[in-house]
């Protein structure tokens, strides 16, 4: 038998974790209909690894609740099968699918004891690294000083004379001081463009990313306004009497503008909001926006029929056009 050093080594590749993180993925979500891995991602380093995956997941489903069941589930199948250490999995919900069995989505095994658990603190809003500024950055700063290293190792090494372009910087440097309009123009510009990575480095961003309330410690949650927006829209939709809606979702407010087709304005006002407030309740942002509702009559719209047992009893019927638009 060969001696332990002689026996050589095992590494696992980024590849193979890769396809350990998605089947551990799919073991998670099976069940669930619609639910699936649209893309996946592994780097592995030394004895660590780190897997961030994109999901499906069905309509209505609590996220919170099955993202954290499937990264647990990801994380301790691809521990014991690659035999690597990994921290956590990165889960990043990608699209919501309706369920098409007809039932509800099925709730993770931990569900109750999550219900009881202590809401953990979440961030108002979620910070990005910046990638572009920072690169386009430092890729001029990288031509600019890479330009001006190798003329100087040419200019010392060979004792070649100088490029020209640098003799000519050099030359209109000397004589243009610090009143002059292009020296004046450089200087705000380079002003600016400081302020402006400044300004990058203090402000979260990812504006259209809104943070979601988690009861899991170590875990965030965050939803794209765009699917907060279909998601009122669709609640808005099922009113009984409403066309065409317009839904805007900013950081502070969520402004809903809906036609109406047939029925009595202010009842369908009063639907719409209740309906916008309750799919704005079923996100559970940790910031709850401030609700706008405006319902404004379509063309096609006519007043409601008088009720015959009130015409009967001597009621008094309202006729004519309702004014729209609140």
């Amino acid at each position: 038998m060969s001696a332990p050093a002689q026996r050589g080594t095992t590494t696992i590749g980024d590849r193979a974790v890769r396809r350990i993180a998605e089947r551990a993925a799919g073991e998670a979500l099976r069940g669930r209909a619609g639910a699936r891995t649209t893309r996946s991602a592994a780097s592995v380093r030394g004895r660590r690894a780190r897997i961030a995956l994109g999901v499906t997941l069905p309509y209505p489903a609590p996220l919170a609740e099955t993202v954290r069941s499937v990264q647990e589930h990801v994380a301790s199948r691809t521990r014991e099968l690659s035999g690597l250490d990994v921290p956590a999995a990165r889960i990043e919900v990608t699209a919501l699918s309706p369920a098409t069995d007809g039932g509800p989505a099925a709730a993770p095994a931990a569900g109750d004891a999550a219900d009881t658990a202590p809401p953990a603190r979440t961030p108002r809003r979620l910070w990005s690294g910046r990638r572009l500024p920072a690169a386009g950055t430092a890729a001029v700063a990288a031509l600019v000083c890479g330009a001006l290293a190798a003329d100087l190792v040419r200019v010392r090494g060979t004792h070649r004379p100088a490029s020209a372009w640098r003799v000519s910087a050099v030359h209109w440097l000397s004589g243009h001081g610090p009143g002059d309009a292009p020296v004046v123009a450089a200087g705000a510009l380079t002003a600016l463009l400081g302020l402006w990575m400044a300004v990058l480095a203090v402000t979260p961003g990812l504006r259209r990313r809104a943070t979601v309330r988690a009861r899991a410690p170590r875990f965030v949650a965050v939803v794209d306004r765009s699917a907060v927006e279909s998601l009122v829209r669709d609640a808005v939709t099922g009113v009984a009497g409403v066309g065409p809606v317009r839904v805007r979702v900013r950081r502070r407010r969520v402004t809903v503008r809906a036609g109406l087709l047939f029925g009595e304005h202010g009842g369908a006002r009063a639907a719409v909001t209740a309906a916008a407030g309750g799919a704005l309740a079923s996100c559970g942002l940790r910031r709850s926006p401030r609700l706008r509702v405006r319902v404004a009559q379509e063309a096609v719209w006519q007043p409601p029929a008088p009720d015959p047992e009130k015409a009967s009893a001597g009621a008094p019927v309202l006729g004519g056009a309702v004014e729209g638009g609140v």
